[in-house]
């Protein structure tokens, strides 16, 4: 699993935009959209919105419950994961880049490891989901305490304190007219 944070920034529903770091690169990519009412979050439309990804996620290219997965759904995770994966290589500034040519089959086959080590390694029972209720943002917590509530403090955190302070005033006020 990937260590490195993300530089990913996610657009609200209401427009608002976020940073976002759940902590593993397959979980960065849960949030590029999907089938059925997940597409209109969908965000690679062709190999140019890939490649814009691929370079502010993890790669650096330029648990409430846990439920089975359906068989197909794990068919095609190791599927992917049996693919060639990406080939790191050492750069001169000693900084980790990936050997060119890129194919898009070796970004997923990396992206369905991460999911394969993510599911099955010590960070398995840190997956969670952000404890806003109108908000689907999956995350690995990694703080200390393991008590991560939110999948950003800027956004569903910080909502969540707004609302908070809000209805103390509003006790405060009824209680001293």
């Amino acid at each position: 699993m990937s260590e490195a944070a993300t530089g990913l920034v996610l657009q609200a529903l209401d427009g608002a935009r976020f940073r976002f770091d759940p902590g593993a690169l397959c979980l960065e990519f849960l949030t590029t959209g999907g089938p059925g009412p997940l597409s209109r979050h969908e965000a690679l439309h062709g190999p140019r919105e890939l490649a814009d990804w691929l370079a502010l996620s993890r790669l650096g290219l330029g648990p409430r419950e846990i439920r089975a997965l359906p068989a197909g759904d794990l068919a095609e995770v190791n599927r992917a994961a049996a693919c060639p994966a990406l080939v790191p290589r050492l750069t001169p500034d000693r900084t980790r880049a990936w050997a060119a040519p890129v194919t898009g089959a070796q970004a997923l086959s990396s992206i369905a490891r991460d999911a394969v080590e993510l599911l099955t390694g010590t960070d398995a029972g840190r997956i969670r989901e952000c404890g806003a209720g109108d908000c689907p943002l999956v995350f690995v917590d990694l703080s200390r305490s393991g008590r991560r509530r939110w999948c950003s403090m800027e956004r569903c955190g910080n909502r969540h304190k707004v609302r908070a302070l809000r209805a103390r005033r509003d006790r405060t006020e009824e209680e001293n007219p």
